[in-house]
């Protein structure tokens, strides 16, 4: 029973509630692909509206985010990852989960950083995250960067919760557990592909802001 809790309570986190801070983030962002400028600052609009919004983040994201991410690093350390010795399907995605969480984590930060933190700082607005993830896009380095960061959180994510439904004893026998991979690798997919077409979205000019603000970008990324 060593650990059993402090992983139940990995687990759940990872898909409540960060799972849905992840599928209302790549909503909202795909807003750029399906209604351009406008339709991205609504979203914005939207989610910065919410009342006790602050609380919201540092209970539902932060704090949360802060755990799963931390043991998660643990739990990724105390693996015994032998996919050369036994490369089947199953143990194939047990060591790509410990990867892409190990990058996960990371991007999120990073990801953060460039537009949450510089928000709190005074840096940017909420209405200027447009002209930054524009900045951000149109650098190739950065934007590869990006596509590592959004795919490896999509599989993350979506293989996370097969596990999750198998350690919670939702999908119990070996066919639910075949039915779930399909669904969940469906869902990887999904996300994948509308993560990355927000993110050419974004290399639109219609989000390229005035020369102030552009110079307020180049800063952040520099």
């Amino acid at each position: 029973m060593k650990g059993y809790y402090s992983r139940k309570l990995h687990s759940l986190l990872g898909v409540i509630p960060l799972g849905a801070f992840l599928l209302s983030h790549m909503i909202s962002n795909f807003k750029a692909f399906e209604g351009g400028k406008e339709g991205f600052a609504s979203a914005v609009h939207f989610l910065n509206s919410m009342p006790l919004v602050f609380f919201l983040e540092l209970f539902l994201i932060w704090l949360p985010l802060l755990y799963h991410g931390v043991y998660g690093l643990y739990i990724a350390y105390q693996a015994n990852n032998n996919v050369g010795n036994y490369n089947y399907e199953r143990n194939i995605r047990f060591t790509i989960q410990r990867i892409t969480g190990v990058i996960t984590f990371v991007f999120v930060i990073w990801h953060m950083y460039d537009t949450r933190f510089q928000i709190m700082i005074g840096k940017i607005t909420h209405d200027d995250l447009g002209a930054t993830m524009h900045g951000i896009m149109n650098n190739p380095i950065l934007f590869t960067l990006y596509v590592i960061g959004v795919v490896s959180a999509a599989f993350h994510f979506t293989n996370g919760l097969w596990a999750f439904l198998v350690s919670w004893g939702i999908t119990v026998g070996p066919r639910a557990q075949k039915v779930s991979t399909y669904i969940c690798m469906g869902l990887f997919v999904l996300m994948s592909l509308l993560f990355v077409l927000a993110m050419t979205a974004f290399r639109s000019s219609e989000f390229q802001a005035a020369t102030a603000a552009i110079d307020v970008v180049k800063t952040v990324l520099s």
